[in-house]
Parts: C-alpha cells; structure tokens; sequence
C-alpha cells in the first residue's frame, strides 16, 4: 500500500455537462456542447448531455455517496450557461441558488466544496462571436466569476478557473473532435492565449470577492519521442512546448517558451502580468504519456488525419490499456510531477492531482455487483506513483478520482465509463462498484496511518 500523509485530501471529481442534465431547467442557456452534440456524426453513440446522470435532480443522492465514500472534497464544476445563459449580461438567480444548494448540501457532510468555473460548456452566443478566439470571451468569463464568486466564495474551499485549456484549444479549436468543432490547426492558438488571460482575469475575479484558495487544472502529459532520430526527438520537444510549456510557463513564469509570444494576439506581455498571477495550488490532470514523432501523411492525431501538423502522435504498446485504448503507465505520473518540480522550482505552488482515472465498462454481474478489479489495480498503482513522487520531494497534497459516475464522455457519448458509481442510463440508478468500496477502505487506511 502507498505511503501518504495522514492530511492528504481525497477526492472525486465531475464536469456539469457530463453530469447535470437539466438541460431545459430553470433557464439555463445553450452550451457549444449542446450544438456540437446536435450535428450528426460528432457524438460516436449519436447522444448528448440533455439527461445524462441528471444530478441537477438527484444531488442529494449524489452528495450522500461521497458522504459513504469519506472523501474530504468534491471537485465539480459550474455551468457558465446555467449562470449566465448568454454568456454575458442576464443573470439567472435560478442557476445560482442550485450551486448553492450543492454546496450547502455538500459542507453539511462535511465534504470541502472544490469549484471549476469553465469545464468546456461555453455558452453558444459567445461561440458565435468567436468563442475562445475573441478577447472578449476572456473578459465575459471574469465578470461570469465575479458573479459565481460573490454568491458561493464563503463556502467554496478551493476554486479552480479553467480546466484544460490545451485540451479546448487542440480538440475543440485545432482539430474539431471536441466542441465547438473548429479546425483551425496551428491557427487555433489565439484561444490557447484567451484561455489563459480568461485564467489570469478570473483569478483576480475570485480574490476580489473573498475566495481564499485559487488555482487552475491543467491537463500534464510526459512526452515520449517514437525513437532516437533527431527529426523524432525535435517533434516530441514541440509537442512537449505546444501541449506542456504553453500553458504551464505562462501560469508559472509568467512568459511564453521562446517564439511563441509573437504567435499570439496581444497585447502579450500586458497578458502576461495577469496569466501569471501567483496561485494557491496548481491542478495537474493526467491520463498517460504520449509518444511523438515526426510527422507522416496520414498520422492520426487526436482522431483526425492532420499530416499539416508539425508532429504525429504514436500508439504505446507493451502496456495494459483502458477500455479507451489509453495505455496505463502510472510512473509517466510521477515522471510529470517531477518534471513539474524540476521546471518551476519554487515557482510550483503545492500540487493536487485533480483528475486521474480510467474507462472500464463493466457492467453489473447477475447479483448486481460491479466487481471491476481493473479501476482498483489502476487507482493503486497511481496512488503508489503520486507516494513516490511526495518522497522525492514534490510538494503533492490530495488527489481527486476521475470520476464519481460514469457519465456522458464527450466525443464517445455513453460508451466510456470512468466512474467508481455504476450509472444505469436508462433508470439512472446508481450502484457503487467494487473500486467504490477499495477507495473508501484507502481513504480509512490513509487517515489511520
């Protein structure tokens, strides 16, 4: 068993559209996952998030399982739209008083309520001005905090601005495989910029109204080159600086890797000044490493044929893998949180690991039962990575489990399951899994020492 400090918080954490549903409740407005879900063949089970777990409905159920489970922190995030359905302008007090009955309902268990104010559900009239491409977006989404912030900053203990906002600007703007289906390639970087000025701005946002405790999830990959070649080896350092360095040294160095600033719109070093605002935690969300080599036509890369792309993304072999295929290599954990450290030094504030998990669809046994030995052997295993990353020094401090239910997984619909809670989506039934209950007995063990 993993050693941890006694102190380590655990958690589990979700995202409001993979979630929620309510799609049509209390004057919520329109997400660009809501059209994107809507063009046919974007989906790969043809669904969307109009249902998806319904926990808008069923928090309380919801909050009492993480009460059994014992977990310290709840990580969910809020729906821009539900708060602001045009993205700017109108508030709707409705969408308000439901964050706030999740928090109530979460600090009367005695679970710390860990917000994320931007996990990809931009509403659609700003998308239709530009989205993330737009200066104004960024400027939209502090006003949208300040709001969030003044209602539910008393009781929130930790407050996370974007999540993955290389994950936004590569899937959603570069490639099109995530919402809101742009295929701008390289040209997608003004929203990597707006991203994190939309992070820089937000931050000042939360401080302003009370948040004690503020920070970012940032989406870490350990980066492999394919071979030994120079033409391998220069591919995987770009990767390493368009998928890594971009977003992380502005945050925490307050400057750009070298060339990239005269990619971006400005006013850049304005930018910079807000970006690197100093933080509370940084958030570091990670899924496997990723192995790069130079480009070929007709790589795959990140689902779409982009042999324009200055690197090709290869398959991992000699690895288990997930039902997503993503091969499960916890040392490439500990590999990131040392090169975190070794990157920032000082400049690396404490760490939470603010998602980890893995897809496993299995399903309930005849008794019911969801006896799904693969999730448990993974959470060991990265547990173990994150105990030894804390011995060698990193300043690693809790760790939220992706997810708590299995829910609507972006691009794959209904047809991944990450959580610890089996969903039935016909019934929306909850059964924790076998993993639920290993998790719950690693929490007691860790606080008994």
């Amino acid at each position: 068993m993993p050693k941890l400090p006694q102190d380590f918080l655990f958690g589990v954490a979700t995202a409001s559209y993979q979630i929620e549903g309510g799609a049509h409740a209390d004057g919520r407005g329109r997400s660009v996952w809501d059209d994107f879900c809507a063009r046919p063949g974007t989906i790969l089970d043809g669904s969307d998030g109009t249902v998806a777990c319904d926990s808008y409905h069923r928090y309380a159920e919801d909050v009492a399982l993480m009460s059994e489970l014992g977990v310290d922190a709840y990580r969910f995030s809020i729906s821009w739209p539900r708060i602001v359905p045009e993205g700017t302008g109108r508030i709707n007090l409705a969408g308000l008083d439901y964050y706030d009955r999740l928090v109530d309902a979460l600090c009367e268990r005695g679970i710390k309520p860990a917000a994320t104010l931007f996990h990809w559900d931009l509403p659609s009239p700003l998308e239709v001005d530009g989205g993330w491409l737009q200066r104004e977006t960024a400027e939209h989404f502090a006003e949208y905090a300040r709001v969030v912030a003044e209602r539910l900053a008393d009781r929130v203990a930790m407050w996370m601005t974007v999540n993955e906002p290389n994950v936004v600007t590569s899937l959603g703007y570069s490639t099109g495989v995530h919402a809101p289906g742009r295929t701008l390639g390289l040209y997608a970087l003004p929203a990597a910029h707006h991203l994190l000025l939309g992070h820089g701005l937000a931050a000042g946002a939360l401080r302003a109204a009370g948040a004690q405790s503020v920070g970012i999830a940032q989406n870490h990959t350990i980066v492999w080159p394919a071979s030994e070649s120079e033409a391998d080896q220069a591919s995987a350092a770009l990767f390493d600086t368009m998928w890594n360095r971009i977003y992380s040294e502005p945050v925490l160095l307050g400057r750009y890797p070298d060339g990239i600033a005269s990619m971006m719109p400005g006013p850049v070093e304005h930018d910079l000044k807000i970006i690197a605002a100093p933080l509370d935690f940084y958030g570091v969300n990670y899924y496997n490493p990723t192995m790069v080599g130079s480009p070929h036509a007709g790589e795959i890369v990140g689902g779409n044929v982009a042999s324009d792309l200055p690197f090709a993304i290869h398959d991992i072999s000699g690895y288990p893998t997930t039902d997503f295929g993503w091969p499960v290599v916890p040392e490439g954990l500990t590999a990131v949180l040392h090169q975190l450290r070794e990157r920032f030094g000082e400049r690396l504030p404490p760490v939470f690991i603010t998602e980890n998990g893995c897809a496993y669809n299995t399903l309930p046994d005849p008794s019911g039962a969801v006896v799904d030995t693969d999730r448990i052997t993974f959470y060991d295993s990265h547990l173990q990575a994150v105990s030894a990353a804390i011995e060698a020094g990193v300043d690693v401090r809790g760790y939220f489990a992706w997810s708590l239910l299995d829910n609507f997984e972006w691009a794959e619909g209904y047809t991944k399951r990450f959580g610890l809670v089996h969903v039935d989506f016909d019934t929306l039934a909850r059964t924790p899994k076998a993993s639920y209950a290993w998790f719950a007995d690693r929490i007691r063990a860790t606080r008994a020492g």
